[in-house]
C-alpha cells in the first residue's frame, strides 16, 4: 500500500534502465512462485511444461491479438498482462471448437491459428517486436513483485500446504467445494458445455469457463488435471490478477502508483476484523475466495482488462499521458464481456451497474449521456441477456430478492434494541467488506463530488457490488461474489484517492520512507496483537460473531481520536507534521486490514481451511480408485457407485459427494446431487431428495441386490460401464463377482466392469 508515497510524479517518466535491472523484478517474482510450488510437492518437470504452456499457448498469441488491436504501446508490462487475458479468452474458444469436434487432444496446437498469420501476414508481423514502451519505475516493479510474492506465501500456507495433490492417507481432509470444481474441470476435458458431472446427462447451467480454462492447461500442457487444479492454476491467475490491477490502474489513473497501490490493497491487504480467521464474516474470510472458488480468481482476470476498456469508452482521465487504447477498445471490450458471462455470474451485473450509474451521474449533471457510454451500456446489457438466456436458461441457482439476507443472521428476530443490532451489523459489513476502499471517500472529499466520467465508471462498480449483495439472497452466501467483483473497480479508485490525499501532503523522499516504514510497523503490530490475543466466540445473541470485530474498530478508533486530540502538539514538536493528518490517518485506516492473509495462513495450520468452512473425508483409497478408473476407461464412459452422502443425519442424505467424478473425471449416474443446478436453493438444502427416484433405485440396487436383468438396464438405458463400490458404506455382494469383471480392488474399494 505504501509504494504510493514512494513513487514519482505522474508527469515525469523514469529513466531507462539497463536490462538486467528491468527484466530481473519479474524474474525474481516467478523465481518465487516457483520456489513455493516446488516446496509443496509440485513435480519439477509439471512445472516446467506449465509455464511453457503459459507462454507459448496462452502469452505468446494473446500478445500478438493484443497488440493488433490497441493503437500504440504503453508499458511493455501491459502488453503481456492484456495479452495474457486476451490469450485466454482465445484459448475458450479454441477449446469449445476442438472439444465439439471430439478432438480434444488438437488443442495444444490452437496457438498456430495466431501464429502462423502473423509470420505470415506482413502488416501483422510487425507486431513480434515493439519498440517504444515506457519504462516501470524501479520501484513499480519491486512493489509489485512483493505483492506477488506475498500473496504466494498466504497460498501455500492455505491453500497449498494442506492440500496435497492426491490425498496421501485415510485421513485427509479437504474442503468441500474443491471436488466439485474439480469434476467439472475434468468434465470440460471432453464435453461441450458441460454436464453435471454428479447426474449424467444433467445439463450444467452454471458459470464453467473458468473449469474450461483449467482443462485447457491440462490438454495443452500435458500436466495431470489434479496437479493443475491444486497446485499450478490459482497460484498463476492470482499472480496474473495482481499484474493486472497494477496495469489497468495506471492506464486508467495515468498514474504509475495508483495501480500498484490498489495491487497491494487487493492482494495484500485482507478483510478487516478480529476474527483470528476462524470465522466467517458475511459469507468469506479475508481472500479465501481465490482459491475456495477459483473460478472468481479467474473472473477478475477478464474483468480487470474489461474495465480498462469501458474506462476508455467512458472517458480518459484529464492530464494522463497514457497512450490511447484507439478504437481497438471496442473489440477488447466486447471479448471481455463474452468471457465474462460465463467466468462468474457476479462479473457483467457489477459492469452493467457501474455503466448505469455513470450514465445516470451524467445525465443528472450535464442533461446528456455520451452515445459512447450509451453503445457500452447496449454491450453489456446483450452480454447479460445471453449469460441468462442461453448459459443460465434462466434458472436462479438459489439467487432471489430478499434484502438485507446477508446481515440477517446477525440480528434477532425481536428484542427491543432491533434497530440499534441492525446499524451494528450494518457498520461491522462496511468495516468488514469495504474498509480498504477508504480512500474512494477521501477522493470525493478531495474533488469535492466533481468525479470524471472514469472516476464515476469505478465508483459505480464499487457501489454496485455491496449493493446487490444487499438486495438479493442466496442459501450458500454466493451473493458475496459481487461484493468481490466490485473490488476490482473500487481498489483502484481508493488508491487513487491515497494518491491524491498523499499529493497534498507534499511529502518529500524521507517523509515519504517514514511513512512507509510507520505503515510497516502498524500492520506488524496489529498483526501481532491479534496473533496472540486472538478472538473467542461462544454462544450467545445472534450478534455475537461481529462484536469481536466491533470492539476491535472502536478500539482503534479510540487511538486515532487520541492521536487526533495530540496532533497540534506533536506539530508544534515537529513542524514537518503540519498538513499531512490526513495522510497518516487514510494510511492507517488502509492498512489495518493487513493482518487479515496473516491470520487466514497462521489458522490454516491449526484448523482445516482455517476452521471456517465444511470439510469431507477423501480417503486416499477412494481417490486411488478413481484414478484407477480415469486411466482405464473411456472420457464417455457412465460410472456408477454407492456413495451418495457427505453424512446421513436422522436417515437423510447430505448428498454433497463429489470425490468420484472429481478424481476419476467421468460422469456418474448419481453421485451427489446437491450441487445441480435444479436443486441449489429447494427446500431442504443439501438434504433435499433426489429428483429421479427410479433412477436412483436402479443405481443403488446395482449394489444392494444385483442382477443380470438390473446390470443390463444399467448399461443399455443409462451407458453405465463401470460399478465403483466403497465397501464401507454398502458390504460387497456376492452376486457381483458373477455378473460383472472384477478389474481393481484395495482395502477398501471395489471397482466392476459390466459385461
Amino acid at each position: 500500500m505504501t509504494a504510493l508515497a514512494t513513487g514519482t510524479p505522474p508527469d515525469v517518466a523514469p529513466t531507462r534502465r539497463p536490462v538486467a535491472a528491468r527484466v530481473a523484478p519479474p524474474l525474481v517474482g516467478y523465481a518465487v512462485v516457483a520456489a513455493v510450488l516446488l516446496a509443496t510437492g509440485t513435480p519439477a518437470v509439471d512445472l516446467a511444461r506449465f509455464t511453457g504452456y503459459a507462454l507459448l499457448g496462452v502469452l505468446l498469441p494473446g500478445t500478438l491479438v493484443h497488440r493488433a488491436l490497441r493503437a500504440r504501446p504503453h508499458t511493455l508490462v501491459e502488453d503481456l498482462a492484456v495479452g495474457a487475458a486476451v490469450g485466454l479468452v482465445l484459448e475458450l474458444a479454441a477449446w469449445a471448437v476442438c472439444t465439439a469436434l471430439g478432438v480434444p487432444h488438437l488443442l495444444r496446437f490452437w496457438p498456430l491459428a495466431v501464429v502462423v498469420p502473423f509470420l505470415a501476414v506482413p502488416r501483422l508481423r510487425r507486431h513480434w517486436r515493439v519498440t517504444g514502451h515506457t519504462p516501470v519505475p524501479t520501484g513499480w516493479a519491486w512493489s509489485l513483485t512483493a505483492v506477488v510474492a506475498g500473496f504466494t506465501w498466504y497460498l501455500a500456507e492455505s491453500f497449498l500446504r494442506p492440500n496435497p495433490v492426491l490425498p496421501d492417507g485415510e485421513g485427509q481432509a479437504q474442503y468441500i467445494d474443491l471436488a466439485f470444481q474439480l469434476s467439472l474441470a475434468g468434465a470440460a476435458t471432453h464435453q461441450v458445455p458441460p454436464e453435471v458431472p454428479q447426474v449424467a446427462g444433467e445439463p450444467l447451467h452454471y458459470h464453467w469457463f473458468g473449469f474450461a480454462h483449467l482443462a485447457s492447461a491440462s490438454l495443452v500442457s500435458g500436466v495431470d488435471l489434479p496437479t493443475v487444479f491444486f497446485r499450478l492454476a490459482v497460484p498463476a491467475l492470482c499472480a496474473l490478477a495482481a499484474v493486472l490491477v497494477a496495469v489497468v490502474g495506471w492506464r486508467i489513473s495515468g498514474r504509475a502508483y495508483v495501480g500498484v497501490g490498489a495491487a497491494a490493497l487487493m492482494f495484500t491487504v485482507g478483510e478487516f476484523g478480529y476474527e483470528n480467521g476462524v470465522r466467517q464474516l458475511f459469507g468469506t474470510q479475508a481472500t479465501f475466495i481465490v482459491w475456495g472458488s477459483p473460478s472468481m480468481t479467474y473472473s477478475w482476470v477478464l474483468l480487470l482488462p474489461l474495465l480498462a476498456a469501458l474506462a476508455e469508452v467512458v472517458g480518459r482521465a484529464r492530464g494522463s499521458a497514457v497512450p490511447p487504447l484507439g478504437r481497438g477498445a471496442w473489440v477488447l471490450a466486447a471479448l471481455f464481456l463474452a468471457a465474462s458471462t460465463g467466468a462468474k455470474a457476479s462479473s457483467v451485473p457489477v459492469a452493467l451497474g457501474a455503466l448505469g450509474f455513470t450514465a445516470v451521474v451524467l445525465l443528472v449533471v450535464r442533461r446528456r449521456v455520451p452515445r459512447a457510454l450509451l453503445g457500452a451500456v447496449g454491450l453489456a446489457l446483450a452480454a447479460q441477456l445471453f449469460a441468462t438466456a442461453v448459459l443460465f436458461r434462466f434458472v436462479s441457482h438459489g439467487v432471489t430478492v430478499d434484502p438485507f439476507s446477508g446481515l440477517r443472521p446477525y440480528v434477532p428476530s425481536s428484542g427491543s434494541a432491533t434497530a440499534l443490532v441492525w446499524v451494528a451489523v450494518t457498520v461491522a459489513f462496511l468495516l468488514n467488506l469495504q474498509l480498504r476502499l477508504a480512500g474512494v471517500l477521501a477522493l470525493v472529499g478531495v474533488r469535492r463530488g466533481r468525479l470524471e466520467p472514469v472516476q464515476l465508471l469505478l465508483l459505480g462498480g464499487a457501489l454496485a457490488g455491496p449493493a446487490i449483495y444487499l438486495l438479493v439472497g442466496h442459501p450458500g452466501s454466493s451473493n458475496q461474489y459481487f461484493v468481490r467483483a466490485g473490488f476490482a473497480f473500487g481498489v483502484i479508485l481508493s488508491a487513487w484517492g491515497y494518491a491524491e490525499v498523499l499529493d497534498r501532503a507534499a511529502l518529500g523522499a524521507r517523509g515519504r520512507a517514514a511513512l512507509a516504514v510507520g505503515a510497516a510497523g502498524l500492520a506488524l503490530l496489529l498483526t501481532v496483537i491479534q496473533l496472540r490475543h486472538p478472538a473467542t466466540v461462544g454462544s450467545g445473541p445472534a450478534y455475537g460473531p461481529v462484536l469481536p470485530l466491533l470492539r476491535w474498530a472502536v478500539a482503534l478508533a479510540v487511538v486515532a481520536t487520541v492521536l487526533g486530540l495530540l496532533w497540534p502538539a506533536l506539530v508544534g514538536g515537529w513542524p514537518a507534521l503540519a498538513g499531512r493528518g490526513a495522510a497518516v490517518l487514510l494510511t492507517g485506516v488502509l492498512v489495518a486490514g493487513a493482518p487479515g492473509l496473516v491470520l487466514d495462513a497462521a489458522a490454516a495450520r491449526r484448523f482445516p481451511n482455517g476452521g471456517a468452512y465444511a470439510v469431507v473425508p477423501m480417503p486416499a483409497s477412494r481417490v486411488e480408485a478413481a484414478r484407477w478408473v480415469r486411466e482405464h476407461s473411456a472420457p464417455d464412459d457412465v460410472l456408477a457407485t454407492n456413495v451418495h452422502c457427505r453424512v446421513v443425519t436422522d436417515g437423510w442424505c447430505d448428498a454433497r459427494s463429489f470425490w468420484l467424478s472429481g478424481y476419476a473425471e467421468r460422469a456418474v449416474l448419481v453421485e451427489g446431487w446437491s450441487f445441480a443446478p435444479r436443486m441449489v436453493g429447494r427446500a431442504g438444502g443439501a438434504y433435499a431428495p433426489f429428483w429421479d427416484p427410479e433412477r436412483l433405485s436402479a443405481n443403488d440396487a446395482a449394489f444392494t441386490t444385483p442382477t443380470a436383468a438390473g446390470l443390463t438396464g444399467l448399461r443399455d438405458r443409462y451407458g453405465v460401464r463401470w460399478l465403483v463400490l466403497d465397501r464401507v458404506v454398502t458390504p460387497e455382494s456376492s452376486a457381483l463377482a458373477d455378473l460383472a469383471d472384477l478389474r481393481f480392488r484395495n482395502d477398501r474399494m471395489s471397482v466392476y466392469r459390466l459385461r
